[in-house]
């Protein structure tokens, strides 16, 4: 599909406050468009939003919250007019052994990674179908191959995925676009605190060539700018993502049996490996939770 120009539609991105969504955003601002960036950590949100090159706007809001997510909507629209794009990219992550997971933190892996982007589409669906315009759900390589001890984040973005696909076949006859996004291990908060654990640090390293790589994220965003422009139904942020889908069918077994290696290997090491949320935005997602946000 041949490209859309940026210049002075309207973008939402969630999670906007750093790592994807934030570069994100401010390549979206280069090419032209308006942003509202929406999330929990409203100083860093207004930084982002301050060094923007256009027009933009912050807004303080849980995904998972339909009531304040729906005022975001309201807000967006009554503040630009219109909305034209819209990035449920907004995401939170947990490691370690299913069974000696923190309950809590499990869950909110799925609400905020789930129910959340469900929540995004419920609040902006309206008022991207009077625009005719795209929705992109911001998945992972986890919605294409399972693995040990990330079975939360594995599940929450196997679950985006297939709720995009079946949203894409309700509203684009309503002429919305709805696309879904895979990212490998990219440079973010996120990844950097999961490797502040030596075990799944160890564990991310052992995987097969190309997996086991962190790649670098601007080249990533660059090809999520890029399927945005085009409207995809498919955005890979790292070129080998794309092949990795012919043969999905197959690593279940794959990594259930290397995994299994893995896992007696470094079971004396295990009652060691964090449970909680990782990396910055997981240590905001609970100050919130717990009301001690700054």
């Amino acid at each position: 599909m041949s490209r859309v120009s940026l210049e002075g539609q309207v973008a939402v991105v969630t999670g906007a406050a750093r790592g994807v969504g934030e570069l994100l955003a401010r390549k979206l601002s280069a090419r032209g468009a308006k942003v509202a960036l929406v999330g929990l950590e409203a100083d860093e949100l207004k930084r982002v939003s301050e060094r923007l090159h256009g027009e933009s706007g912050h807004w303080y809001a849980d995904v998972t919250d339909h009531e304040a997510m729906a005022r975001v909507a309201e807000e967006v629209k009554e503040r630009f007019g219109k909305v034209d794009i819209v990035v449920a990219n907004a995401g939170v992550a947990s490691g370690g052994p299913f069974v000696e997971s923190d309950p809590v933190a499990w869950r909110r892996v799925i609400e905020v990674n789930l129910i959340g982007s469900a929540v995004t589409a419920r609040a902006f669906l309206p008022v991207l179908m009077e625009s005719r315009g795209y929705l992109l759900q911001i998945a992972s390589l986890a919605a294409i191959t399972p693995a040990p001890m990330m079975t939360a984040y594995c599940a929450s973005k196997s679950g985006v995925e297939a709720y995009a696909h079946s949203l894409r076949a309700e509203v684009g006859y309503k002429g919305v676009r709805v696309g879904v996004g895979y990212l490998s291990w990219t440079d973010t908060d996120m990844v950097r605190g999961a490797d502040q654990d030596e075990v799944m640090r160890e564990l991310r390293q052992r995987l097969p060539w190309p997996a086991n790589k962190t790649y670098p994220l601007g080249p990533a965003v660059d090809r999520i700018v890029a399927g945005i422009e085009r409207r995809s139904s498919h955005v890979y942020a790292q070129w080998w993502l794309r092949g990795s889908q012919g043969i999905r069918g197959y690593l279940p077994g794959i990594i259930a049996a290397v995994g299994e290696r893995e896992m007696r290997r470094l079971e004396p090491r295990l009652k060691g490996v964090g449970t909680g949320l990782v990396g910055a935005g997981g240590v905001a997602d609970e100050q919130e939770r717990q009301g001690t946000s700054p």
